[in-house]
């Protein structure tokens, strides 16, 4: 006999609303990404105040849509419409949201990464029922440049200013000349930034998807980096180089098995070489994350759609997943041999820690 239960009419509405709401979200994330793709919000930016026809004139964009697209804008709060003037505009705060590419408060980047999900939605429902794994290479594009957008902005702040001066000796190298592995290195953006501010060092970047290296060469080849490589590589792959520095960011966790990985890589340092491995942030047990973490509902779910199943395709398929924690980050480093393992530092969106044999 089937158990009857009543529904609570109050909490039914909460949910209800809650739900509602994310589906209205969805509609502005659309909205969002139109805006970022067409540069209605960079139009703005430039204009300041304006009529409908001026920045559609600025942006070459059909008018009558975009009067459409500002009013859907407007509601959610993502542009500033002045009734009396009836002129739309971005506030400095919705500019750094939206508009401005260099602001570490940028969205555009995981807007793009959340877009490419849904184009590909086909290929997340049969991986999410067969079990499979799937590598990188089966994304849409908009997957390799929303992580890239959406990570650039943290490292561009954080990497040369508070991480690597959190590692022990570690910028003191860099400064006289090292030599660095960054594995898994996507389109370069950490190793462009590192090889930017210490030219006497050596820079070798890794990744195994080709398109991204290729992409990578290029931007470095146009900033004239003379002092770094890329190669397509298997992180599994490393060459024996007595590195200094070896730093994998946002991807341990995508690997499929994280512990050999960092075994071996602990192999290519120098005796006295460090490990800096960079996290998304995350506290320690699911429960605790879910309960406390603002950011754990989106990082699980990027962890069902992209991490995960991008481990399962992969050797050992561990599929740690984007939400481990630190102690389960420092365990599996202490797995794989590394003697001393601390938290380096943290900021709002990762964590780092460093290894040493």
């Amino acid at each position: 006999m089937e158990e009857q239960t009543t529904v609570n009419h109050d909490k039914l509405m909460t949910l209800f609303g809650s739900v509602f709401n994310d589906v209205a979200g969805s509609v502005a994330i659309m909205m969002s990404y139109i805006g970022d793709q067409t540069g209605v919000y960079r139009a703005m930016d430039k204009l300041g105040p304006s009529s409908v026809a001026s920045i559609a004139e600025e942006a070459k964009v059909d008018k009558r849509y975009l009067k459409e697209w500002l009013a859907s804008n407007a509601a959610r709060g993502y542009v500033h419409f002045n009734a009396e003037s009836e002129e739309f505009s971005l506030t400095p705060e919705q500019a750094a949201v939206f508009a401005r590419e260099s602001e570490p408060t940028c969205i555009q980047g995981l807007i793009q990464g959340v877009v490419g999900q849904f184009v590909k939605e086909d290929v997340a429902i049969d991986v999410f029922k067969t079990g499979r794994g799937r590598p990188w290479g089966e994304h849409h594009e908009c997957c390799f440049c929303g992580t890239e957008r959406f990570f650039r902005p943290a490292y561009a702040s954080h990497l040369l200013e508070e991480w690597i001066p959190a590692l022990e000796g570690v910028e003191d190298k860099l400064k006289m000349g090292a030599k660095v592995a960054d594995i898994g290195c996507g389109l370069g953006t950490s190793s462009i930034l590192m090889a930017e501010k210490y030219p006497n060092s050596t820079i070798h970047a890794f990744d195994f998807h080709g398109p991204s290296i290729e992409e990578a060469k290029k931007r470095a080849a146009e900033k004239g980096l003379a002092n770094l490589e890329f190669f397509v590589s298997d992180a599994a792959e490393i060459p024996k180089n007595d590195y200094d520095l070896a730093c994998i960011f946002d991807a341990w966790h995508d690997m499929g098995d994280p512990v050999g990985i960092a075994s071996g890589i602990k192999d290519v340092l120098s005796s006295d070489g460090t490990f800096m491995v960079v996290e998304p942030m995350a506290l320690d047990g699911m429960a605790n994350n879910i309960a406390n973490n603002p950011a754990s509902g989106m990082m699980y779910g990027f962890g069902t759609l992209v991490c995960v199943p991008a481990s399962k395709a992969q050797d050992v398929g561990l599929g740690l997943g984007p939400q481990a924690g630190p102690n389960k980050l420092m365990e599996l480093l202490s797995e794989a041999g590394f003697g001393t393992i601390n938290l380096a530092a943290e900021t709002t969106n990762n964590l780092v820690l460093q290894a040493r044999a």
